[in-house]
């Protein structure tokens, strides 16, 4: 095929399914990541803008009226827990005159800290340090004002970025050992669904070579799949019945043509080497078994016809009543001669059919019944129609057909009474033409039967 790889199934399978699961643990870790990340920050801007105005409320709160302003100790101690938390402040006066500076008190301080800060926040945010100026009041009254100096929108404390690290990592591991099991999961169950796949493919193999044997010993748990293993079953079967029809076809129609050759062949013989005289008894019965021959030749025709699709209906409107009592009267003298009581029941009842194929069938079924039913037996033929369509029963109460035979009466070649030859039975494709006839109109025929109580067959049309 032009070089090209071609893949297995399981391959593929594996492939297609690791990478729909890897893709969606990948999308569904990402996402998680993100909006966890996000989330913290979005918390971590709001204690930061709460955390300043906690800064100037404390402030506000310690103003002493009395002195005109705030203790330097407060303002530092307030002024250096602030700076370890990364807030810069500035505390002036109404007048604007500096109070107190974290930057002018510890520069060097002040300094390490936001450096530490800027490295702890790159690639985080892109931000900056941004300077925030809240005024200072003491119920209607301003009496200062203070500057915070902190990284926005938001920054990270060593515990926020130790956290925040601590939850990318897990997520990474939850999404790696997710990938894992994806992988697991998608490698077994492509292979539970190759392998049925791929013992379908070795059992129609085998079935190519003409081993018709093999089938699925144990059905896979999946519909589609038991389906597909059921189906290779039943065709394995089915071409197992064929090639085993197809012998006995063979074989059968080698008997039905060895012997009337070997009959004429031998009388030939005899009155050639001058054994017996070509008398014309003798010539008559070499013509009876050119004439079976042909005869036989002619229903191998017919067969063909039906089986290569070639049979050309002409379809009319007739009546069944007719029909069969047609058929009927022309077996009347047979059936007396055998004091058989043939009888008829027919209503008026129009198909579209092919009056000659018809009468053909009914010609095989009524001939059958005639000639298996024993002396003082009964014959029924029955013609009905109804609102979808139109029935012919003959029924007799002959020698019937055992239970295991009925399946096969349809086939060619096949006669229920091994014993029986040409001269009595015909050679066994009667019926086979007639279910072909009748299956071309889109009908079906039937048969009911037991030994020695007698066979029904049953033809449905439709109207």
């Amino acid at each position: 095929m032009g070089g090209a790889t071609i893949k297995t199934l399981r391959s593929r399978l594996t492939l297609t399914i690791l990478a729909v699961l890897l893709f969606t643990v990948a999308l569904i870790s990402g996402f998680s990541n993100v909006y966890i990340n996000r989330t913290f920050e979005n918390y971590i801007a709001r204690e930061e803008r709460e955390q300043s105005e906690s800064i100037v409320a404390d402030i506000e709160s310690r103003y002493n009226a009395l002195a005109g302003g705030w203790s330097e100790d407060f303002l530092h101690t307030l002024g250096m827990y602030s700076l370890y938390d990364g807030y810069i402040i500035s505390v002036a006066d109404a007048r604007g005159n500096v109070l107190w500076s974290a930057e002018n008190h510890d520069m060097t301080q002040c300094g390490r800290i936001m450096a530490d800060i800027a490295a702890r926040m790159a690639g985080i945010n892109g931000g900056g340090f941004e300077t925030r100026d809240y005024a200072l009041m003491v119920g209607q009254q301003k009496v200062g004002s203070v500057a915070v100096t902190s990284y926005g929108p938001f920054f990270y404390t060593e515990n926020d970025y130790r956290f925040i690290k601590t939850l990318n990592a897990a997520t990474l591991i939850i999404a790696l050992l997710a990938a894992a099991l994806a992988v697991g999961a998608g490698s077994l169950l492509a292979r539970r669904i190759a392998q049925p796949v791929a013992r379908t493919a070795a059992i129609a193999a085998q079935i190519a070579r003409g081993n018709y044997n093999e089938r699925f010993d144990e059905a896979p748990d999946t519909r589609e799949l038991n389906d597909l293993a059921i189906a290779v079953n039943q065709l394995a079967a089915s071409l197992a019945e064929q090639e085993n029809l197809r012998k006995r076809l063979t074989a059968d129609a080698a008997h039905e043509l060895r012997t009337p050759l070997t009959a004429v062949g031998s009388h030939l013989e005899a009155m050639i080497e001058g054994i017996w005289e070509a008398t014309p008894e003798r010539l008559r019965s070499c013509h009876e078994e050119v004439r079976r021959l042909g005869l036989l030749v002619q229903d191998l025709q017919e067969l063909a016809k039906f089986d290569s699709d070639n049979l050309k209906l002409t379809k009319t409107e007739i009546d069944l009543a007719e029909l069969v009592r047609a058929v009927c009267r022309n077996f009347e003298a047979e059936a007396a001669k055998k004091n058989i009581a043939l009888s008829v029941c027919a209503g008026a009842g129009f198909v579209s059919a092919d009056k000659d194929r018809m009468n053909q069938v009914v010609t095989n079924l009524v001939s059958n019944a005639v000639k298996y039913t024993p002396a003082n037996g009964h014959i029924s033929v029955v013609a009905a129609a109804s609102a979808g369509a139109g029935l012919i029963e003959v029924s007799d109460d002959g020698i019937g057909i055992a239970a295991d035979e009925l399946p096969f009466v349809f086939e060619r070649f096949y006669r229920t009474d091994k014993s029986r030859n040409r001269k009595t039975g015909g050679a066994g494709v009667g019926l086979t033409i007639a279910k072909s006839i009748v299956e071309a109109h889109g009908g079906t025929i039937d048969v009911h039967s037991q030994v020695d109580a007698g066979s029904r067959f049953t033809v449905t049309l439709p109207r």
